[in-house]
Formats: structure tokens, C-alpha cells, sequence
């Protein structure tokens, strides 16, 4: 089996997941199965990822101008540079699509970060999952990328979960979603659609929740497959 993961970026303020990335990545291979790695051409905002700023750099006031990455190259990181460009990206080559979370999953491959329920998804990925859906391929997602598919196939009211009964899940269900109340390492399979989302940090506290629920969601892929 050869499962295409989409990346958005590197780290979970403003990327994909890293813990939540590599134990899909792991799970996947403990399958003896094989990953390639995708991820959209463009640009995005870095968020910091700490409080703490040097007052050599920062004066109180300063208004500093926001730095900006390149999405593939940063997602490169995570993938030890064996990467693709989302374009080159066919349905027909695999036999899965996953999207690990993060906030680049709202950021980055969506505006759902800025937008909420107008929120829209970027061309080449929502190219990636109407061609897998249409081929009638599973497609995977962690943490709050669930997001991406409410807004892509909502209106074919798939069911997927986001942890619990959050604000998220509500706009999910605005956009056509069914929403399913899952634990931090349970699966949410919608055997009609293919589709298996995990909540992962939308609700975990630990690092080993992430590990085993990734590993549930191979295991439920691997039933479908």
C-alpha cells in the first residue's frame, strides 16, 4: 500500500503537526506499507512559538514586520526532503490520502483560521481530495484538518469527528458535515464515504495519545483498503 500525506508547513502554530505527522508517518510504516509526502506551493506567516522576546530586537511598541515561509520548503523539513508539489499529486498512484493536523491544516491549506464557516480551501488540495473522493479512495485526517474535508465534501454529509462539541464541530456541521464525539484516540469511520478522522491534540493531553491514535487510524484504514 503507498499512502499520500499533505503537508502544510512545519510545527503546529502555523504547519502540520509535528508529533501527530511523524506518528502517522510511523504508523503507516509499521504496516510495511510505503508514504509519499505532498505539500502546495505558496507562501504563509510565521507565528511565534514562544512569549519570550530580546529587548536588543524588541522595543516596547515596535511594531515588527510578520516574517513569511515557503510551505513546501518547510514542509520538506519534516519529510527529509522527500517531498512533492501537491500538483504532481494523482489518485490514481495511491491507494490513501491522509492529512495530518496542525494549524497550517486552517491556516495554510484553508482560511478556516481567518474565515471560520466562509472559509475556503486552496485549489490543489481541494483537487486532491475531489479526485481521491471521486475514485472512491479513503481519505484520512487528524486533529482540526477535518476541517479542510467538511468544507470540500460536506455537502455529501460525510461524518467526522473533532473531538468533541466544539466550536469547530459546529461550523463543520454548517458546512454539511456530520460530527461524531470521539476520544483523543479513538476513529471516526464513515464506511459509505471512506473517510477516518481522529480528533489527536483537539483533545489530547499526551504525547502517547497521539502515538495510538494514529495507530488506530492505520488500523481502520487497512480495513477499508
Amino acid at each position: 500500500m503507498k499512502i499520500a500525506v499533505i503537508l502544510s508547513g512545519c510545527g503546529n502554530r502555523d504547519g502540520s503537526e509535528l508529533q501527530e505527522t511523524l506518528s502517522l508517518m510511523l504508523a503507516i510504516d509499521r504496516k510495511g506499507w510505503e508514504y509519499q509526502c505532498f505539500a502546495p506551493e505558496g507562501f504563509f506567516e510565521v507565528v511565534p512559538y514562544t512569549e519570550r522576546q530580546d529587548d536588543e530586537d524588541f522595543e516596547e511598541g515596535m511594531i515588527v514586520d510578520t516574517e513569511q515561509r515557503d510551505i513546501f520548503e518547510e514542509s520538506a523539513r519534516i519529510a527529509r526532503g522527500n517531498i512533492l508539489s501537491l500538483n504532481e499529486y494523482h489518485a490514481a498512484d495511491y491507494d490513501a490520502l491522509a492529512l495530518p493536523g496542525g494549524m497550517g491544516a486552517a491556516r495554510n491549506l484553508s482560511t478556516y483560521a481567518f474565515e471560520g464557516p466562509n472559509m475556503v480551501v486552496i485549489d490543489s488540495v481541494s483537487d486532491a481530495i475531489l479526485e481521491t473522493y471521486r475514485a472512491h479512495k479513503p481519505i484520512c485526517a487528524m486533529c482540526i484538518a477535518p476541517m479542510v474535508l467538511a468544507r470540500v465534501l460536506g455537502r455529501h454529509e460525510i461524518t467526522l469527528t473533532l473531538g468533541g462539541n466544539c466550536e469547530a464541530a459546529q461550523i463543520a456541521q454548517q458546512l454539511g458535515a456530520r460530527h461524531q464525539v470521539c476520544g483523543a484516540t479513538e476513529v471516526c469511520v464513515d464506511d459509505d464515504h471512506k473517510i477516518l478522522t481522529t480528533p489527536a491534540y483537539m483533545v489530547a493531553t499526551h504525547i502517547s495519545q497521539i502515538f495510538d491514535g494514529a495507530a488506530n487510524l492505520v488500523d481502520a484504514l487497512e480495513k477499508l483498503l
